[in-house]
């Protein structure tokens, strides 16, 4: 089983820019999809981005296209999130996630089988 632990959060004003990292033990991450999730207070946890190493494919909720990467290193093993011209509606504990591969890459939430225990993103106005 993987073990996930993102790191990178922080405080940012609006228009900045932070880098999320996903750091995988226990496992070898390109045998999975990896997703970001993020869940804002009062707010169900909602896809932000996932990729499918083997075959060079990502994947955004629109609101993030344009600006925020997903990307993989695998001599790291780990899963980073780039996040620029970042807004306050950005703010939320961002998660990242691993899904054993499916036939699709998963989308949401219900399809990923671990996670790391979250980081914050606070964006001011």
């Amino acid at each position: 089983q993987v073990q996930l632990v993102e790191s990178g959060g922080g405080l940012v004003q609006a228009g900045g820019s932070l880098r999320l990292s996903c750091a995988a033990s226990g496992r070898t991450l390109s045998s999975y999809d990896m997703g970001w999730f993020r869940q804002a207070p009062g707010k169900e946890r909602e896809f932000v981005a996932a990729i499918r190493w083997s075959a060079g494919r990502t994947y955004y909720r629109n609101s993030v296209k344009g600006r925020f990467t997903i990307s993989g290193d695998n001599a790291k093993n780990t899963v980073y999130l780039q996040m620029n011209s970042l807004k306050p509606e950005d703010t939320a504990v961002y998660y990242c996630a691993a899904s054993m591969l499916r036939v699709k890459v998963p989308l949401t939430s219900y399809e990923y089988d671990v996670w790391g225990q979250g980081t914050q993103v606070t964006v001011s106005s």
